[in-house]
């Protein structure tokens, strides 16, 4: 099969489209004939092993994963033993941030893992990028304990999780104000945001209201700036370690001290019932993952350069061609 590899961690030019080993599938797995996945932040982060702390959990000087790739969407092709709850021929889409291997025309994954049947009227490169930054927004979201009626601000609104953050938000009954740049204030208005700052205009931490939480969705921020907008028992949600890592040193201390507090949740991995979640979300309108751009996987190198401007609005999807 044709995949994305790489041996090493560094730029994105250490990612090669080549062939490599179709993978096996055992009992209680399946092969899934990948037709969309994405590059995220999840991938740019292990490929380059930054912050250096992924190398612990990765492998210490060379990646014990060869194939990166967290969503995906695709056909069954094959099941192992004791598999009931999908056959050959569903149409599924999920996340994998166990084993990876979605930047490949195959991959397997247990039958319980993180996926589910794809909705009705998708296509498969409209399913990919329903799971990895939506999962990370809904850990958040639920981790705060946001509920209807309180008022939330998101910082990067546009991303992958932002996005998924103000349209999950809005269905929980949040007031949300979203904070992005002109070019998508639109966009953002359009994703249910009550209220839109252009942080290009105007510095969005001098906002004079305040806030039941603050989502800082794009790791740009931090609790020392975002502190004057939260209310006395307010929350930043951290989506990112931040400088020194501070994000996870303040989780532990801020909460000793009952008032305003961060918190940094990790989301649980292989969890069936978010992707069913989403499927479901879908479903009744109340959530669209936002593409940005498209590549096939020849280009994925091309992928991975964009994402990394940290430019991109939404989701780039990856599309995998098959030879007939």
């Amino acid at each position: 099969m044709k995949a994305a590899v790489r041996t090493r961690y560094g730029p994105p030019e250490v990612v090669r489209f080549e062939e490599a080993e179709k993978p096996a599938v055992k009992d209680g797995e399946l092969l899934v004939k990948v037709h969309a996945t994405t590059v995220n932040r999840t991938d740019c982060g292990l490929r380059a092993a930054k912050p250096f702390i992924w190398r612990f959990f990765t492998g210490l000087v060379r990646p014990k994963v060869r194939i990166l790739g967290t969503e995906f969407a695709g056909e069954v092709e094959a099941v192992g033993a004791g598999v009931t709850s999908f056959k050959v021929g569903d149409r599924v889409f999920g996340y994998n941030d166990t084993s990876f291997g979605a930047h490949a025309q195959y991959m397997s994954i247990p039958q319980d893992g993180a996926l589910a049947i794809i909705p009705e009227g998708l296509t498969y490169a409209e399913a990919a990028p329903s799971t990895e930054g939506s999962h990370y927004a809904l850990t958040l979201i639920r981790t705060a304990r946001i509920r209807s009626g309180q008022d939330v601000l998101v910082y990067g609104a546009t991303g992958a999780i932002g996005s998924a953050a103000v349209q999950l938000l809005k269905g929980l009954g949040a007031g949300v104000t979203a904070v992005c740049d002109t070019r998508n204030v639109e966009l953002v208005r359009g994703l249910g945001a009550d209220r839109v700052v252009d942080y290009t205009a105007e510095d969005f931490t001098k906002d004079e209201r305040e806030y039941d939480a603050v989502i800082d969705a794009v790791g740009k921020s931090s609790f020392g700036r975002c502190r004057r907008l939260l209310k006395p028992r307010g929350i930043y949600l951290a989506s990112d370690l931040g400088t020194l890592s501070q994000n996870l040193v303040l989780a532990l201390v801020t909460p000793l001290f009952g008032g305003r507090k961060v918190m940094f949740p990790v989301p649980k991995q292989d969890d069936r019932e978010m992707a069913r979640y989403f499927k479901g979300l879908i479903e009744s309108g109340e959530f669209t993952p936002v593409i940005d751009r498209k590549y096939p996987l020849e280009e994925i190198v091309e992928a991975y350069r964009y994402v990394e401007t940290g430019q991109k609005t939404g989701n780039v999807v990856i599309v995998v061609e098959h030879s007939s």
